[in-house]
């Protein structure tokens, strides 16, 4: 038996493979590095979703659908968005995509992608006590994201860099949410079914609950003023430094540096030029007291310490960057849950009984 499945090949998968000794990831036949950056997000889904809808169309037409998907999303739950505004914004944006048509479809697909994007904005909107503005539909996703949050259109700059972020994200293995995505998947659930377990399983901090903490810990690093003490006292308590340490890399996230180098292009001057240059002391500092505390274990910058300072630098509260997250794994839990449907196969593995055994009359 293999605790926590470690090692165990649940899957086989023509999406992603994630190299954890060497510090590389591969999304569909190209490296992480040949996509973020130079692959907007809707060519992204095309190519996850490739073969697995009969229908799918070019990029152009994506495009043009995943906005009119946008559209469609905020017409349909508008009228709820009120309702689901008091509860924290993760389950509220879970709330709302259960309203979603429990389908197969890629209609129903595109919706789903649509929601994480659309929802996440117009609930914080309410929160602040504003109105939820409209997608456009002509819009790149990412750019329509940023601009129904603000209400003002983002600078280029910073839609690259979102946009960027979403690739980056879009799939990563067998990861806990994608796995639970499979496992219902495998059933014959429909894909909001399958999508929703995978928010389940994203809102952990051992998942993509972490991006937020990493604010946290930088802002109590800053008011104690001794990074490396806060640090140590932190570990002896017994304590996660959050953005360090992942469960398959034994080297660096190679999705940290690419995060990293988005956030240097927003600018090396005013707020974020200032949080950057303080975080990059943290992680060095954090290096090096992890390597002299935990010597028998390879603790290395995760994708969840930058991801938390182009998030901020995007306008969005820590509350919200496990929304955000999901707004580019989306693309590959959909991916997933319809390659497991392909199979056939109910997942269902064994498990072994150690509790008391009854006793046995002769």
């Amino acid at each position: 038996m293999a605790n926590g499945l470690d090692d165990v090949v649940a899957a086989e998968t023509v999406l992603s493979d994630v190299d954890g000794l060497g510090g590389r990831l591969t999304i569909r036949g190209h490296s992480l590095p040949e996509l973020a950056g130079r692959w907007n997000y809707a060519q992204v889904v095309g190519l996850l979703l490739d073969g697995f809808f009969d229908d799918l169309p070019g990029d152009a037409e994506l495009t043009r659908a995943l906005g009119q998907a946008r559209a469609d999303v905020f017409e349909r739950l508008l009228p709820t968005l009120p309702l689901l505004a008091p509860l924290d914004v993760y389950s509220a944006m879970r709330a709302g995509m259960a309203l979603l048509p429990d389908g197969d479809t890629l209609t129903d697909a595109l919706l789903l992608i649509a929601a994480t994007a659309v929802l996440t904005p117009a609930l914080l909107r309410l929160r602040r006590g504003e109105q939820p503005i409209a997608p456009d539909s002509r819009a790149d996703h990412a750019a329509d994201m940023l601009k129904m949050l603000s209400g003002n259109a983002a600078s280029p700059a910073l839609a690259k860099a979102l946009d960027t972020y979403l690739v980056t994200v879009c799939d990563h293995g067998l990861n806990a949410s994608t796995f639970a995505t499979r496992v219902v998947a495998s059933t014959q659930a429909g894909l909001t079914s399958s999508v929703l377990a995978g928010l389940g399983a994203l809102k952990g901090p051992l998942h993509g609950g972490a991006p937020g903490p990493v604010i946290e810990m930088l802002d109590a690093i800053q008011a104690h003023g001794d990074a490396a003490g806060w640090l140590r006292d932190e570990i002896a308590q017994g304590r996660r430094i959050m953005g360090f340490g992942h469960r398959i890399y034994r080297v660096r996230d190679p999705r940290a540096d690419v995060l990293k180098a988005v956030v240097r292009q927003l600018g090396s001057e005013g707020e974020t030029g200032r949080r950057l240059a303080f975080a990059e002391t943290v992680e060095q500092t954090a290096l090096e007291v992890l390597r002299i505390a935990k010597p028998s274990r390879s603790l290395q910058t995760n994708v969840e310490f930058y991801t938390a300072l182009l998030l901020e630098a995007a306008g969005f509260p820590p509350q919200a960057f496990s929304n955000v997250f999901a707004a580019g794994r989306v693309a590959g839990w959909i991916a997933h849950a319809r390659e497991q449907q392909t199979t056939g196969r109910l997942i269902r593995p064994q498990s072994r009984y150690v509790g008391p055994v009854p006793d046995l009359v002769a």
